[in-house]
């Protein structure tokens, strides 16, 4: 059998190097996520002792508040409470801010780290390729498995590829959906508004609302005839089609009264229902796809370490 030694002594220095680099990323995450929490947390506790050193200024200079303060007790220890609130909050920003600095060099050193490793996955994928190459074009046996193993690879990836597809397609429905949502939100505002007397400022604005949504609902159309063609891709076949938005509304101007107010406030509030209820779908859907992604995503990961036992174990 073909000694694989000297390739397999590289593969296995490659795969350290490669598993540093996936710490040295995650950790990477971890830290610039920190990052962001310190600095909100400083710019907060820097607004706050603005306000804090305020009320130290102006009970010090004396004025109105200080004669609020007098009222209140007394003034030396309102002062004296506020210069130790003021100087509680100093302290914490003092503390976020070293953090913050802690917190930056850590992040410069994993920078570092990963710039030495940049290319650490590359040469690992290549010494597998190589190796892969070679047991694929020997006898031995575990040839036959590399070669299943990068079917399924294949069919996993295009699989993973067409359901991510799909529920970028369904997210984006989505917010299609929801300006329509808004749109009739804001119609159904005015017209309870109407009901009660809003008149023709009320008309105005419910058919200003209902204009928008007739538009919006056009948008969410094409957002749902893409997200349909997305589906067919992994073998759902739908034709989801919008409510449509009643256009006799606008012809209702010409018989306003509670009895017409009325059946449009129904309208609307039918409508709403209805494209609400698509939206719901659209959501379901896309939680079904994304929890599908999921699976397959763990069925990629394993058949890639398969791979990766096989060549480098």
């Amino acid at each position: 059998m073909t000694s694989y030694t000297p390739i397999d002594d590289d593969l296995r220095a490659a795969r350290e190097r490669a598993r540093r680099l996936d710490r040295l990323t995650a950790q990477h995450r971890a830290v610039s996520v920190q990052i962001e929490e310190a600095g909100r947390l400083v710019a907060d506790l820097e607004a706050r002792l603005v306000e804090e050193e305020g009320d130290v200024s102006r009970l010090e200079k004396g004025g109105f508040a200080a004669f609020l303060s007098g009222l209140a007790g007394s003034r030396q220890d309102r002062l004296d409470r506020e210069r130790a609130e003021a100087e509680a909050v100093r302290e914490r920003l003092r503390g976020q801010r070293t953090r913050l600095q802690w917190l930056q060099s850590d992040l410069a050193a994993l920078r570092g780290g990963l710039a030495e490793l940049e290319n650490a996955r590359q040469e690992f994928d290549i010494l597998l390729g190589h190796k892969e190459r070679l047991l694929v074009g020997s006898d031995d046996p575990r040839g036959r498995e590399l070669v299943e193993i990068a079917r399924r690879l294949a069919d996993t990836a295009a699989d993973l590829r067409e359901h991510e597809e799909a529920r970028q397609a369904g997210i984006a429905a989505g917010h299609a959906i929801g300006q329509v949502l808004r749109c009739l939100g804001g119609a159904r505002g005015a017209s309870t508004w109407d009901l009660i007397g809003g008149g023709t400022i009320a008309d105005m604005m419910e058919h200003g609302h209902l204009r928008r949504a007739d538009e919006a609902a056009w948008h969410a159309q094409q957002a749902l005839d893409v997200f349909a063609r997305e589906l067919a891709d992994i073998g759902t076949h739908v034709t989801p089609a919008m409510p449509e938005v009643d256009t006799r509304w606008f012809a209702d101007t010409f018989f306003d009264n509670i009895i017409t107010d009325a059946i449009k406030h129904q309208r609307i509030a039918r409508t709403g229902e209805a494209v609400a209820e698509m939206g719901r779908w659209v959501g379901e859907t896309v939680e079904g796809l994304a929890s599908r992604a999921a699976e397959l995503a763990v069925r990629r990961d394993r058949l890639v370490a398969r791979r990766e036992e096989i060549l480098a174990g």
